[in-house]
């Protein structure tokens, strides 16, 4: 799986702008905060997160499942 650099943020910016990350999110679904160039938080759409929880009937399993990808890709690039 390809990491998209596009979805990245380092976590100055995200807190000098959070209202880009949220844009970011609102185009791309999530977008990833790095902090100490490292990926160490996942901003999640919410609507992304209710349509798999309606699968699921945890939340957290909910969460788990659209994250998947994700932490695969970053743990494949370390």
């Amino acid at each position: 799986m390809n990491i998209n650099t596009e979805n990245m943020v380092s976590i100055s910016e995200a807190n000098q702008n959070f209202s880009k990350v949220a844009r970011l999110v609102d185009e791309k679904g999530t977008a990833v905060i790095l902090k100490n160039n490292t990926p160490r938080y996942i901003l999640l759409n919410y609507g992304l997160l209710r349509q798999n929880a309606a699968a699921h009937t945890d939340i957290n399993a909910a969460a788990a499942h659209v994250l998947e990808e994700p932490i695969m890709a970053f743990e494949e690039s370390i």
